[in-house]
C-alpha cells in the first residue's frame, strides 16, 4: 500500500529534454497523491517549459545565471521552509543532493552514489535492464511505493500563447494556412548533427513536392548550421531567431511535423503533439525517443531514424572515426528516407 505524502518536491535540476521527460512522473504523483502539494524543483530556463501544467501547485527556478554558492543558500532556505515529506531526486548531482538534503524531508530519494549515498533515505541503484529515460526516472518512484499511471510528456501551452505563436508566424511571412514542417539543424554535439546540405535537399523536396511551408529553428550556439541550410537549398526557408523555450513550444504546437537532431527541441515538439522525426546517431533512441508505438504512450506520430553501424551508441559528441568512416553514422541516412517519414506524418497526404 502507497504512503500518504501530502508535500512533495519532484527536482531534475537541468537540461530541457530531461525535464519534459519526467512530466509523466508529475502526472502519475498527482493522480496518485490528488490532495498534495506537489513542488518541481530545476534550471530556471528548463523549468519554464512546466508553466500551466496543471499538476503542479509550485515550480521552484534555479537560476544558474546568478552567483551559484549564493542562489544555492537562498534556495536551500527556501526548500528548509516548505516542510516537504517526500523529496525525489531525479539529478543526483552534489549539489541537487544537497538541496534535497537541505528539505529536511523524512522521506528522500536518490541514487545510491559515491559521496551523496547518505543525504538520501532511500538510494536508487539502476536494475541494468534496457529502459527508456522515463522507465529509468519511475525507478525513484518506484523505490517509495509509488506505481507509473502516465507515460506521455505533457507541455501545457495557454490559449494566448498558441494565438501569439500564430500571429508571429504570419508576422515572419509563412503561409499558415499551410502545412508547416519546422527543421531544426543544430545539436549541443557535433556529433549528433545530420549533414545540412541533407536538411537543405530535405526543405526543398517538403517544398515542391509536398506543397508545404519549411521553416528553421535554432537554439544558441546554432547559428552556423541554419546559415549552411539556407545557403545549400535552392527554395529559400526562413529562419526564425532563437525563441525563449516556451514560445519555441507554440511555434512548434503550430507545425505538422518537426525534423530535428537529437537534442532539446525534439521533446518539446513530441509534448506539443508536433509530428516528430528524431534523426539519431551517437544517442540511443531507444532511451531519448520513447514516443513511438513500442513505448506505453507512444504513438505512430513520431519516428526515431538510426542507421546500425558496429561503434554504435559511441556516446561520443566528436566522432573519433578517420577517413570515409568519419560520421558513418549519419552519412548513411539518405534525404529520401527522412522525406518519406515526413511525408507519412503530414495529415492532408495521409495514406497515399
Amino acid at each position: 500500500m502507497t504512503t500518504t505524502f501530502h508535500r512533495i518536491l519532484l527536482t531534475r535540476m537541468k537540461f530541457i529534454g530531461d525535464v519534459v521527460l519526467t512530466t509523466p512522473l508529475i502526472h502519475t504523483l498527482r493522480d496518485t497523491f490528488p490532495e498534495a502539494y506537489i513542488a518541481y524543483l530545476g534550471d530556471a530556463q528548463a523549468v519554464s517549459l512546466l508553466e500551466h501544467n496543471p499538476y503542479l501547485d509550485e515550480i521552484i527556478p534555479f537560476d544558474f545565471r546568478k552567483n551559484s554558492f549564493i542562489e544555492q543558500l537562498r534556495v536551500a532556505s527556501l526548500l528548509r521552509k516548505k516542510k516537504f515529506d517526500l523529496a525525489i531526486d531525479l539529478f543526483c548531482n552534489p549539489r541537487s543532493a544537497l538541496l534535497t538534503f537541505a528539505t529536511g524531508a523524512p522521506v528522500r530519494v536518490g541514487g545510491d552514489l559515491r559521496g551523496r549515498r547518505k543525504l538520501y533515505t532511500i538510494r536508487i541503484r539502476d536494475d541494468g535492464t534496457p529502459k527508456s529515460a522515463i522507465d529509468f526516472h519511475y525507478q525513484s518512484l518506484k523505490a517509495a511505493g509509488i506505481q507509473p499511471l502516465h507515460h506521455k510528456t505533457e507541455i501545457f501551452l495557454a490559449d494566448e500563447e498558441k494565438a501569439e505563436a500564430h500571429k508571429f508566424l504570419k508576422h515572419l511571412g509563412i503561409d499558415v494556412t499551410k502545412r508547416i514542417v519546422a527543421i531544426h539543424p543544430g545539436a549541443t554535439w557535433r556529433s549528433k548533427k545530420w549533414l545540412p546540405e541533407r536538411f537543405a535537399r530535405l526543405s526543398d523536396k517538403i517544398s515542391t513536392e509536398l506543397n508545404a511551408e519549411t521553416i528553421l529553428t535554432a537554439g544558441t550556439g546554432d547559428f552556423a548550421e541554419v546559415q549552411s541550410v539556407q545557403k545549400a537549398a535552392s527554395q529559400k526557408i526562413k529562419a526564425l531567431p532563437v525563441l525563449p523555450l516556451r514560445k519555441l513550444a507554440a511555434v512548434l504546437a503550430q507545425c505538422s511535423v518537426f525534423v530535428t537532431n537529437d537534442c532539446g527541441p525534439m521533446h518539446i515538439a513530441a509534448a506539443v503533439g508536433a509530428s516528430t522525426v528524431g534523426i539519431f546517431g551517437p544517442g540511443e533512441d531507444t532511451i531519448w525517443f520513447p514516443y513511438t508505438p513500442e513505448f506505453a504512450g507512444g504513438s505512430p506520430k513520431h519516428i526515431a531514424l538510426r542507421k546500425d553501424i558496429p561503434c554504435h551508441p559511441c556516446h561520443l559528441n566528436v566522432c573519433n572515426r578517420p577517413g570515409e568512416n568519419y560520421m558513418e553514422c549519419m552519412k548513411l541516412l539518405l534525404v529520401e528516407e527522412v522525406f518519406q517519414a515526413v511525408r507519412k506524418r503530414l495529415p492532408e497526404i495521409s495514406g497515399q
